[in-house]
């Protein structure tokens, strides 16, 4: 995100939601090379669930915040 880490608010959506998709990218990287790790795949699995219900949540509650939020991330919409 634009601002720092130390300046966010880390209990916000939006920094929960920065933070998910930071370990989705890392571990889908590590799933290319490892194409049988299954305990990472089910880790992934489970951090796109929780980032999607998070996105939900929030398209929800200020939509204006959730469009920002995604063209930020560059995440698609559901």
């Amino acid at each position: 995100m634009v601002k720092e880490e130390k300046e966010e608010n880390r209990g916000s959506v939006e920094f929960q939601v920065f933070s998910f998709t930071n370990k989705i990218r890392r571990l889908a990287s590590h799933l290319e090379l490892h194409k049988k790790d299954f305990s990472s795949e089910r880790g992934l699995r489970r951090l796109l669930g929780k980032r999607q219900r998070l996105l939900a949540y929030l398209a929800k509650k200020n939509r204006v915040r959730y469009k920002k939020l995604i063209s930020q991330l560059d995440i698609r919409e559901k």
